[in-house]
């Protein structure tokens, strides 16, 4: 069981997103909308991993990813509409085109804790 931050400024996705991580186990630990808010939910709960809309409608999803990163890392995945070059982020980033199934949420979710293994490991 994770807890999860979501970041998301589309209000039914969000919903969508934690129902799932909640069927699949998890506990959403917030629910954030905006870049602020993001930095904010992220140093109040803690999570263990953060579903991360790239674009934001007030601020970057990338950006407040980098700002929270810089007390620690917390593994992540960056989901979005638009095509997300690695060119806008670190080359170990993973990345889900929406739209996707659960079984790819799943998927990228593996993978994200697998870099965290990585890292710690290094």
């Amino acid at each position: 069981m994770l807890r999860v931050l979501v970041i998301e400024d589309e209000p039914i996705i969000a919903t969508l997103l934690a129902e799932v991580l909640t069927e699949l186990g998890h506990v959403v630990s917030g629910i954030a909308t905006t870049e602020a808010e993001a930095i904010r939910e992220a140093t109040r709960c803690r999570p263990d991993l953060m579903i991360v809309d790239a674009r934001l409608r007030q601020g970057s999803g990338l950006t407040a990813v980098a700002e929270i990163l810089e007390d620690g890392f917390i593994p992540h995945v960056f989901v979005s509409g638009d095509r997300l070059t690695k060119n806008s982020m670190s080359p170990e980033a993973i990345v889900l085109q929406k739209p996707f199934q659960e079984a790819d949420l799943v998927r990228a979710i593996a993978r994200a804790l697998s870099e965290t293994k990585l890292r710690q490991q290094a």
